[in-house]
């Protein structure tokens, strides 16, 4: 069996992660795994790129002109929103021809169109979609924050201007309803909660949705000692440490607001936590935040290196994910399997992944005193050593690389089925 996964990215992002983790762990199991990309940013063999015409992306360029056209030539929203207006074509490659099973990830940002889309499916290949948010189930959101209208139709985007010529929002469910129409796709969530939220929308009524959680490289992802950790990153050996990752620290939908809201909570009711814990962030813009919090912060930065950043999760006594919307989040995934408790609000997948007081402690939403509460719990109130064991011992059953391909596989292979039948 050949799978195609086609992504944006190759490298950039959590989907680009989780469409690379996939393809590794089908490779290992059985499945002839490559994957196109749009932007191509190693030397791997099994990753090709569409061809280009000199290092402008017009796809995504007139993508975000319209997009900019509608919003009134503000920036606010301009990267909430996708209408897939302008992408390449895939269908004459030669990955695409070769392929039996074509598996779309995140493909956004000038990466395939609503069109392009739509000739895959015509090509009479199997097609399968994995939602890493759930823009596949939308009109033009990628997180749909609290918005019921997909349940129905999408119009009057809360995203977009309540005064404009045109409702852009309605323009581009009519052209996703036309895409699929008589055709079929199998899709799969990240996570239940995910898959839910897709089940209720009416552009996917009759469409298959599964859900099956990212698989994660256990033999990387995995504990090391904390002092050699630490002694790399230069952070103190005899403190606890605090960690918050994010690929942006000041992404809003990452709760930061909260994650120093609590940390401030903390730092008042139990004085001594300023001289034994320190908190270290990971990430895009690290450094604007760390004068916000009220106990010693140090900036890690951004790094992409993932043997560094195992180092970094090997640091942590408790790691702190306070996000405001997630699917299936890949830092708690790999902090769980570097036996690193967790601390996260009840919202998306979250509480999917983190068993509360098992292998960390699921925060009421949104309410930053719990947040301190979950953290006090992890760092003072549990057996450290119970939580780190339930964290490997849920990666290993839910999150392996043979769990999830083999999951991955049996979809492939009804896939094929149905489409022999159809043909």
């Amino acid at each position: 069996m050949r799978v195609l996964i086609v992504n944006t990215s190759e490298r950039t992002g959590g989907a680009a992660v989780a469409a690379n983790r996939l393809m590794e762990a089908l490779n290992n199991n059985g499945v002839k795994a490559t994957m196109l990309v749009r932007d191509k940013e190693t030397e791997q063999l099994t990753v090709s790129a569409v061809p280009r015409s000199g290092h402008v992306n017009w796809h995504f360029l007139w993508e975000r002109f319209v997009i900019w056209l509608h919003l009134h030539f503000r920036r606010q929203h301009l990267f909430e929103i996708d209408i897939a207006n302008s992408g390449y074509d895939i269908t004459s490659l030669r990955e695409f021809r070769e392929a039996d099973v074509i598996h779309l990830h995140w493909v956004n940002q000038g990466m395939l169109s609503l069109k392009g889309i739509r000739r895959i499916l015509d090509s009479g290949k199997p097609v399968v979609w994995t939602m890493h948010d759930i823009w596949p189930a939308t009109s033009v959101c990628h997180y749909a924050r609290g918005c019921e209208r997909f349940h129905t139709a999408c119009a009057c985007c809360p995203l977009l201007p309540e005064k404009s010529w045109a409702d852009l929002a309605a323009h581009v469910w009519r052209q996703k309803v036309a895409m699929l129409d008589g055709h079929r796709i199998h899709y799969v969530a990240c996570s239940r909660w995910l898959a839910d939220e897709a089940r209720q929308s009416a552009l996917l009524a009759g469409q298959k949705i599964a859900a099956i959680p990212n698989a994660i490289d256990t033999r990387l992802f995995s504990p090391q000692d904390k002092q050699c950790a630490r002694q790399q990153w230069e952070l103190p050996t005899g403190k606890r440490v605090i960690l918050f990752v994010s690929q942006r620290v000041t992404d809003e939908r990452k709760g930061m607001s909260y994650f120093v809201k609590a940390v401030s909570l903390l730092a008042a009711r139990y004085p001594a936590m300023r001289e034994d814990t320190v908190i270290a962030i990971l990430g895009g813009h690290s450094e604007e935040v760390v004068s916000q919090l009220a106990l010693p912060a140090y900036s890690l930065g951004y790094v992409s290196d993932p043997h560094r950043i195992v180092e970094v999760y090997n640091t942590a006594d408790v790691f702190v994910l306070p996000s405001l919307e997630d699917n299936l989040p890949n830092t708690l995934m790999e902090a769980m399997a570097c036996g690193v408790p967790c601390v996260g609000f009840r919202v998306g997948g979250i509480p999917e992944m983190i068993d509360h007081r098992q292998n960390g402690y699921v925060a009421r939403f949104c309410d930053a005193d719990d947040l301190a509460a979950g953290i006090r719990y992890v760092l003072d109130e549990a057996d450290g050593h119970d939580l780190a064991y339930a964290c490997l011992q849920k990666v290993l059953h839910t999150y392996s690389q043979q769990s999830v391909a083999k999951r991955y596989i049996e979809i492939y292979e009804e896939a094929l089925t149905l489409q022999s039948q159809q043909s």
